[in-house]
């Protein structure tokens, strides 16, 4: 039987110092003289280093083509764009994410239109994907959330059918496979944030993959005007890096009237992340994969992960939460459960992103001056969403929830933590009652 909690007078479960257990990310002395290199050198707005890591980038993902970008946002909306999404046209997405998996869609002039998600997973519901699918849809934007992978197959299958494009958002899952493939590299272009917090960790940025130089060419002409290699007054232009006809009349300035290249401290950053990353993210799995094994017994708390046979795996673990399970625990509220686990002295918090199409902002906002709002400025029909639209990601607040995440695999600080959230689910009845 597990002690009593910590709520009710008991011992905290997590007693020992977790020193750096938790530091991210992790920076050494060959990161801080990579920066500085930069800096001496007052090469914070050049593009040697930054064309250095985008190679070695591409290498480690096995894809022809990288691109660094000042964020994961302007990624994203530079993929859209290359992927044709323009005035009037639709992207499919889910619900449950950060807002920049879809939002950048607003500023092309296009929409969204969300799809569910599958409890398990978190990740968008293949099968409610094609009924929303019309002439007006360019993309679907799969997210692989708190490092989960999509199911990356049927959305591929549906998108062959309907000659769409796949936009992966890897912001969350860095290094993940899918049933043994890198996730970024199975849809059209792979778009993610390198942030501080992320489980790749360069600064501030994000990166772009992808094996199509038509959307490299795209995304560069997007944001990155001075790699045209035109010269302003001329216009000529160096052949190996605009080929597109469609793109060369215009090179020397931004499509998007947007600079989105990556400052170059980040990249130094970056590239010394890279060579370290795989194995710094192994750790993280080993780790991330004990914790849960210490509760597969446990009652009403689920492990958000593939199973094991799956050849998937959560990459760096980015964002890591657990599944609730309430009717194993009596009813037991999540927010209470969380309640009990914090008293113990671990990490849990309820719920994950607030479900976007019922956000104010995709229904009201009229941000451009339309005279209607923005969603459906462009549309041909209302595409808004209201509460019970979509029912899974509307439950997700009540049914997840954020956990520890382990950089380093220390087995007794992992069990302490474990040991408080089993504590929390085994005295379920004594937290009803209070």
């Amino acid at each position: 039987m597990s002690e009593t909690l910590a709520l009710n007078g008991g011992p905290k479960a997590v007693q020992t110092d977790p020193e750096d257990t938790f530091t991210w990310p992790i920076i050494t002395e060959e990161d801080e003289q990579a920066v500085l290199d930069v800096l001496r050198r007052r090469a914070m707005s050049a593009r040697d280093v930054t064309e250095q890591f985008e190679a070695e980038f591409a290498e480690w993902h096995g894809t022809d083509y990288a691109l660094g970008f000042s964020s994961g946002t302007a990624s994203l909306q530079s993929a859209m764009w290359a992927c044709g999404v323009g005035a009037g046209d639709e992207i499919i997405a889910p619900s449950l994410t950060y807002w920049a998996t879809a939002l950048p869609a607003f500023t092309l002039q296009a929409t969204i239109v969300f799809a569910d998600v599958e409890f398990e997973t978190m990740n968008i519901d293949p099968n409610d994907i094609e009924h929303r699918i019309t002439d007006r849809t360019k993309a679907i934007v799969p997210v692989h959330y708190c490092g989960y992978p999509a199911e990356m197959d049927p959305i591929m299958e549906i998108a062959e059918k309907h000659d769409l494009k796949v936009i992966e958002d890897v912001s969350h899952a860095h290094g993940g496979l899918y049933r043994g493939r890198l996730v970024g590299t199975i849809g059209h272009v792979g778009c993610m944030s390198v942030m501080s917090g992320k489980s790749l960790a360069v600064g501030e940025g994000g990166m772009m993959v992808t094996n199509d130089r038509q959307i490299w060419e795209r995304c560069i002409a997007w944001g990155h005007y001075g790699r045209t290699r035109a010269t302003q007054w001329t216009g000529e232009v160096d052949e190996s890096i605009i080929t597109e006809p469609d793109l060369k009349p215009f090179v020397g300035l931004p499509w998007g009237s947007s600079k989105y290249r990556m400052h170059q401290m980040s990249s130094a950053v970056g590239r010394v992340q890279l060579k370290r990353y795989r194995e710094r993210m192994e750790e993280i799995q080993r780790a991330m994969n004990y914790f849960w094994d210490l509760l597969e017994d446990v009652p009403g708390v689920k492990s958000h992960r593939p199973p094991a046979d799956s050849a998937s795996t959560m990459g760096g673990w980015y964002a890591a939460h657990g599944l609730y399970e309430p009717e194993e625990l009596g009813g037991l509220p999540i927010a209470r459960f969380a309640e009990a686990v914090q008293a113990e002295g671990a990490v849990c918090s309820p719920g994950a992103n607030f479900p976007l199409h019922l956000h104010p902002l995709l229904n009201e906002a009229d941000i451009y001056r339309h005279g209607k709002p923005t969603r459906i400025a462009n549309s041909d029909r209302d595409l808004r969403q209201s509460e019970g639209s979509l029912p899974v990601t509307e439950a997700m607040p009540e049914l997840c929830y954020s956990i520890p995440w382990f950089k380093h695999y220390r087995p007794q600080i992992i069990e302490e933590h474990a040991l408080a959230y089993r504590k929390a689910a085994e005295n379920a009845d004594a937290l009803m009652e209070e």
